[in-house]
């Protein structure tokens, strides 16, 4: 499964909270990270299928995101 970053956790939120596909600067604004930061978390989400993407807008597919202490707590239980 994969971890989400703090700045992941961010745009699985803002696109959460919208409920519609969403530009980048959209994300951006609304997050309040950098547009760098964003594309490079959108491009990671839409690798692993949480995200999906149309005439630049960004949508996410799954409400079963996990969260970065989930996965921890996934990955320590495994070890």
């Amino acid at each position: 499964m994969m971890k989400l970053n703090k700045v992941d956790e961010a745009v699985v939120k803002t696109l959460k909270a919208e409920g519609k596909e969403l530009t980048l600067q959209e994300i951006t604004d609304k997050s309040g990270q950098t547009s760098k930061a964003v594309f490079k978390s959108l491009r990671k989400l839409f690798e692993n299928g949480m995200v999906d993407t149309h005439a630049r807008k960004y949508k996410l597919l799954t409400d079963k995101v996990p969260s970065s202490k989930e996965t921890s707590a996934k990955e320590n239980k495994e070890n």
